[in-house]
């Protein structure tokens, strides 16, 4: 009996014990880690003086990695080798420094790590470190901060840096092309405010740059720009803001090549207006020749009846500029352009938008009479039509009507290029919708603008779609929209040109102001939308 009892006490045991094992083996998850890498101690102290070392050596509480350190890393007076940071690609509790430059003397020097520095498992970041030294016996303890916005755009750029020129002996306006500035820091990935700590006493000019080319310099050709015109006296709480823009290059010309048989392309920078292209080759009297912009780009072509030859030289001039070019342009054997009509509307047409037909080659006539335009019905529809030799198309203009299918067909002669060349039949076919597929926007701008203003709607990347020059205060409509989220962008006209115009550093030129409706809007099919926009908000 006993030897029963005592064998039913060692099962009951043994089951206990393997389901208190099976209990211990099942996983338990547990909250995820979002507690970043803490620095422990540095070698040498953080806020050093008299600082003489050429290495440096940050220990963290945990493993960490180095993510993007090249990127995020801002050392601040620039240096003109940028430090060793190791080890990179393993994890480590400790990062190292390695200075490659000499150090100027009396300076206090920040090191900001920014997003770089993360822990090992979960990629949490230990958000700025910033690590700083100074060559003397004490640390600048000044600050400057604002903002970064963009000029046109509502969205500014990310990886903006901001630069700090001491106004000493050495500064000239042309200073910011050739040297880094005395400070510097960067509104990385993540925000468009910006502070600049550890700064001494003094006189500054204060920048934006959109550093394309990461050397702490300002390059006209691809960088933006944003600047103060004041000088900036140190201490400040003044919050300063900055606003990009890219300017306009000054004037350059491009090498000339053949694009084909009958055509040279001049590319340049800067402004086309000025130029004048002229050959300096003697061209047969039988050559006809024209020039025209290529549309969106910074091209001017130089269409030419071919013709037997090795090279032509040319020269470009520009009055404004005082600039004067020679090239000498070899022949190729290329193929001769031909006409090519395309409209800029397929198959549905919008209400509220222009209808024209581009072409290729320089268009030189149009004969209304050899374009027929017909409803569903084949009933003849009204229109007019229009050459426009700057942009190189044909506008048809005609009275729109919903639920409609119109053909319009270019008969041969309808459209004659440059060389002669006439358009064979073409037929378009296109539709209109319901006028309840589309929405309504009316706007009423308070707040007493200035006028002459620019009405822009545009779409959430900026792209406009719809414009209105507005000399006066009236109501504002923008009908027959598409469904579709807009945005609202107005420019003050100042110069009264019809369009919005950038700045200039070099000549303290500011951009035209731009402001945008705080929110986005959503216009849907069959509805009607009033907003009012307060301009002194």
């Amino acid at each position: 009996m006993s030897k029963r009892i005592f064998c039913s006490l060692f099962i009951m045991i043994m089951v206990l014990a393997l389901a208190q094992c099976a209990k211990r083996g099942t996983p338990s998850g547990g909250e995820k880690d979002t507690t970043p890498p803490k620095l422990l101690r540095a070698e040498p102290e953080n806020m050093t003086i008299n600082f003489k070392e050429k290495k440096i050596r940050l220990y963290f509480d945990e493993y960490i990695k180095l993510k993007d350190v090249q990127k995020q890393l801002i050392v601040s007076p620039p240096l003109k080798y940028n430090p060793l940071i190791t080890p990179q690609g393993s994890a480590s509790k400790f990062i190292e420094i390695t200075i490659k430059d000499t150090l100027k003397e009396n300076t206090t020097y920040t090191l900001n790590f920014g997003q770089s520095i993360t822990d090992n498992n979960e990629g949490n970041p230990n958000s700025f470190l910033t690590y700083v030294f100074s060559t003397g016996n004490y640390i600048d303890s000044l600050s400057l901060s604002g903002v970064v916005q963009d000029a046109f755009k509502k969205k500014v750029d990310q990886f903006v840096s901001v630069m700090l020129y001491e106004l000493d002996s050495t500064y000239t306006d042309s200073t910011i092309y050739k040297r880094p500035p005395n400070y510097i820091t960067n509104t990385l990935d993540s925000a468009t405010t910006f502070k600049l700590n550890y700064l001494k006493e003094g006189k500054y000019a204060l920048f934006a740059v959109k550093d394309e080319g990461k050397n702490n310099l300002f390059d006209q050709k691809v960088d933006k720009i944003g600047f103060v015109t004041d000088t900036i006296t140190l201490p400040t709480d003044s919050i300063y803001t900055l606003n990009l823009f890219k300017e306009i290059p000054d004037y350059q010309a491009a090498v000339p090549s053949y694009a084909a048989k009958n055509k040279i392309i001049f590319g340049y920078q800067g402004e086309a207006e000025h130029i004048v292209i002229e050959p300096l080759t003697k061209l047969p009297d039988t050559i006809k020749t024209k020039v025209l912009k290529e549309a969106g780009k910074d091209t001017l072509n130089y269409w030419f009846t071919p013709f037997e030859t090795d090279s032509i030289v040319f020269q470009v001039t520009n009055e404004k500029w005082k600039a004067k070019d020679t090239f000498t342009v070899k022949s190729r054997k290329l193929a001769i352009d031909s006409l090519v009509l395309t409209p800029n509307q397929n198959r549905n047409l919008a209400f509220e938008e222009p209808f024209y037909i581009g072409a290729n080659i320089p268009i030189v006539q149009i004969d209304s009479s050899k374009i027929a335009l017909m409803n569903k019905d084949s009933i003849p529809v009204n229109f007019t039509s229009k050459l426009d030799s700057v942009q190189n198309r044909i506008t048809v203009d005609f009275a729109l009507e919903p639920n409609e299918r119109y053909t319009m067909d270019l008969l041969p002669g309808a459209i004659r290029d440059f060389f002669g060349t006439e358009n064979d039949t073409i037929a378009y076919t296109f539709s209109t919708a319901s006028y309840a597929d589309y929405g309504n926007l009316g706007l009423n701008l308070v707040g007493n603008p200035t006028y002459p203003l620019i009405i822009q709607l545009t779409d959430e990347a900026g792209k406009t779609k719809r414009e209105i020059y507005a000399t006066e205060s009236r109501a504002f409509q923008f009908n027959h929209l598409k469904p579709s989220k807009y945005m609202i962008r107005i420019i003050y006209d100042s110069n009264n040109n019809g369009q919005w115009d950038t700045g200039s550093f070099l000549q303290k030129i500011r951009p035209e102001k731009v402001i945008y409706y705080p929110t986005v809007i959503e216009v849907r099919a069959n509805w009607e939308l009033v907003e009012s926009f307060n301009l002194l908000d």
